[in-house]
């Protein structure tokens, strides 16, 4: 730059658009993908600015839209489950809500199931009929599904693992009600992760998740994404693009790095929950334990049918004798082990469902679903299990 030009022009117009171009031409690339923290994009003209927005052209004109490293995250996230387009989000609650009203409109009805993390079920049961929409709760797995089927029902949404009670979904039968009446099957894989199961090939239109939880796995970022056909993507993209819920450039990058030890991590918990279950099972002061990978669960043969291989998830949630007083007292004794409202970070952490994740749920409501007052979720960690169960043995002990 000219040294005849002001200090503050200096500064401003260095190292910007114009290097990184230089940079783009050269012969070499970063191995690993930049964070693209820039709002907006530089033209040399208006005919290239029209040629990217008609798409004749690749670039990227505002980040609320498209962005270099979301793009890139999104071609992680197609690898991992297999579909045709990704999206990443702010936050799971956006992929959800953004997904729905993508599908949906003013006299439309949604079919739900009873139990949901409890943020999605105060949306569905409280929110979403300022826009017109009907909602009806069901248990998917123990009612006639298609009985509640009306006219206009557009949505049939469900978990592939459901929180906290680890209810195993059976997908392929709910995917053929759903298209059989030209429903969509909207499905949140957030406890299952792609490692587990894949809900695009069992049936469903849309494989949801909060990144936050597994597939960023760190506790350090915040974030959602939504899988689908083409099609449906094109659908939602334009709700995203609408609502500006877009995930950030440096989340999305944080979620790149995360998603490329997905499978180990996954593998690993669940190696984790699967002996964590089994100990838990076996202990007087434990009443019931609500594990898949377990073969007394309800849902152990469904798991085995459904899922990509016998592990069974990093969840799993359990009644602690004595009610709410003992659980209270349980987590206060696990002084190694945190109680987080949040799951799927590195270590091994304790949430208490009717205070936490379903806070929302009215007494009434939790006794329908079967979360008790002395309900514990785990979310189990990759430490050493010999350290996890020592913790746990040792809790129960001084109860």
């Amino acid at each position: 730059m000219a040294v005849d030009k002001s200090m503050m022009t200096r500064l401003t117009h260095a190292g910007g658009s114009d290097f990184v171009k230089k940079v783009q031409r050269g012969v070499s690339v970063p191995q690993v993908a930049p964070i693209y923290m820039s709002s907006v994009f530089a033209f040399d003209d208006v005919a290239s600015l029209d040629a990217v927005y008609e798409q004749e052209a690749d670039g990227y004109v505002y980040s609320r839209m498209s962005n270099p490293g979301i793009d890139a995250l999104c071609e992680v996230l197609c690898a991992a489950e297999g579909s045709e387009g990704a999206l990443a989000f702010s936050s799971g609650m956006a992929a959800i809500v953004t997904t729905i009203l993508a599908h949906v409109q003013a006299g439309d009805h949604i079919l739900a199931h009873t139990v949901l993390y409890g943020g999605v079920y105060t949306y569905l049961k409280e929110e979403i009929s300022r826009f017109g929409v009907e909602v009806d709760f069901l248990d998917m797995l123990h009612e006639n599904v298609e009985a509640h089927i009306k006219p206009n029902t557009r949505v049939i949404y469900t978990e592939t693992i459901s929180n906290p009670l680890m209810e195993v979904m059976d997908l392929p039968m709910l995917s053929r009600i759903a298209h059989a009446h030209r429903c969509k099957l909207i499905v949140d894989n957030t406890f299952a992760t792609p490692v587990i199961a894949r809900p695009l090939t069992l049936g469903a239109d849309v494989s949801i998740y909060s990144t936050t939880k597994y597939l960023g796995g760190h506790s350090d970022l915040i974030g959602g994404a939504v899988m689908a056909s083409r099609e449906t993507i094109e659908r939602i993209r334009s709700c995203q693009v609408q609502y500006g819920c877009i995930m950030s450039p440096f989340d999305a990058w944080l979620l790149t790095r995360s998603l490329r030890t997905l499978e180990v991590r996954v593998l690993r918990h669940s190696e984790n929950a699967q002996r964590v279950a089994e100990y838990l099972e076996q202990h007087p002061k434990i009443e019931r334990v609500y594990y898949p990978g377990l073969s007394s669960s309800e849902y152990h043969q469904k798991a085995i049918e459904i899922f990509r291989g016998r592990h069974c998830g990093g969840m799993l949630s359990a009644d602690i004798a004595g009610g709410a007083e003992a659980a209270c007292a349980f987590i206060d004794r696990c002084k190694g082990i945190k109680f987080v409202p949040s799951l799927a970070g590195v270590s091994t952490t304790l949430s208490y469902p009717a205070k936490t994740s379903h806070r929302g749920y009215t007494p009434e409501e939790l006794k329908r679903a079967g979360i008790s007052a002395g309900q514990i979720r785990f979310s189990i960690g990759l430490e050493d299990p010999t350290d996890i169960l020592g913790e746990f043995d040792r809790a129960l002990a001084n109860l």
